[in-house]
């Protein structure tokens, strides 16, 4: 495995372009991810480009009131700005929740929406996995699957995705900035992540010799905001459930709420059936028990996991009833 270094964003489009970087290669920043994965041999990129050296270290606000924020900057900076802290609490509120404060540290915000399932076995090579070796079979569906998906599953693949900033992100609104061998391009963010389906190898929506290079968030929502995080221990674990709110009030009734869901997906979960139900209703909690229901309507438990329904449900009406308070005021 060999290793380079970039040290500006127009070098990301030579390298591509004189074919240093392929497909199955990897870009890598804090490492907190791709390293780990490489000790386990469930990654074995030809090539590790280093882009900690790119200028993307930048949190701006742009004219259109957008919040832009480059793929370099730290968990922790991110989480702590005071723009995303005053404008986007459900961001900051999530990356805090996440992890420890070593690896906010170093984890990048491009990193965090590229990480990879804590799946266990797509964690073991010794194990049958589709996400990581196609058409093997998926050993969770059978196994052992508490810590798996009931929302966005298939027969090939049940894995949750672990990010805790991409569920947040869902909520609040956004736009990846992709650089790569035929120029730039932008993807809804909630529509990066994809479902497994039949080809769950594939997990995002980008091409070979790309980098995210921003991120960029809609103008601010308002309103009452919260992420809620449900999990087996206060820190350092992953999200059983957990969801991100934003509600808007006109009077006592809701004329705008966003909502994400973490844990429970293959993906970083937008609640759509659960906002239709929500809109134009009072704030009450049988409004916010009967979205949660709306929510999980679709959701398929294995042998292990139906207590995510509902956790997750739990985790809506929790979530909405925080939100809905710090509207009030």
């Amino acid at each position: 495995m060999r290793a380079f270094e970039l040290e500006s964003v127009e070098a990301v489009d030579q390298a591509v372009s004189h074919r240093r970087v392929h497909d199955g290669d990897a870009f890598i920043a804090g490492g907190t991810t791709l390293l780990d994965l490489v000790k386990l041999d469930v990654m074995q990129p030809e090539k590790v480009v280093d882009v900690s050296r790119l200028p993307l270290k930048q949190i701006e606000v742009q004219g259109d009131g957008r919040l832009k924020v480059g793929t370099l900057v730290s968990n922790t900076d991110l989480a702590k700005h005071e723009i995303v802290m005053r404008d986007y609490p459900v961001i900051s509120e999530a990356l805090l929740s996440g992890a420890s404060t070593g690896l906010r540290n170093m984890a990048s915000t491009g990193g965090n929406v590229m990480q990879r399932t804590r799946c266990p076995y797509f964690r073991d090579p010794d194990m049958p996995c589709n996400k990581r070796e196609p058409g093997t079979g998926c050993s969770a569906i059978d196994g052992i699957n508490r810590n798996h998906a009931v929302l966005g599953t298939s027969e090939q693949c049940i894995a949750t995705h672990p990010s805790d900033m991409c569920v947040g992100m869902v909520a609040a609104g956004a736009t990846l900035l992709l650089e790569g061998p035929d120029g730039q391009r932008e993807v809804a963010f909630e529509d990066y992540h994809l479902l497994p389906g039949d080809t769950p190898e594939r997990e995002h929506d980008l091409k070979p010799g790309e980098l995210i290079t921003h991120v960029l968030l809609d103008a601010p929502r308002g309103g009452g905001q919260h992420y809620l995080k449900l999990r087996d221990r206060a820190s350092y674990e992953f999200a059983l459930a957990s969801c991100a709110a934003i509600v808007n009030l006109d009077g006592d009734s809701i004329s705008e709420v966003r909502l994400a869901l973490g844990g429970v997906a293959t993906k970083p979960w937008r609640a759509t059936a659960a906002e239709e139900a929500l809109k134009g209703q009072p704030a009450t909690q049988e409004s916010f028990e009967r979205a949660a229901e709306a929510a999980f309507k679709d959701a398929v438990a294995y042998s292990h996991n139906g207590f995510k329904i509902t956790l997750g449900k739990q985790a809506i009406v929790r979530a909405l009833r925080d939100a809905t308070a710090a509207a009030r005021g």
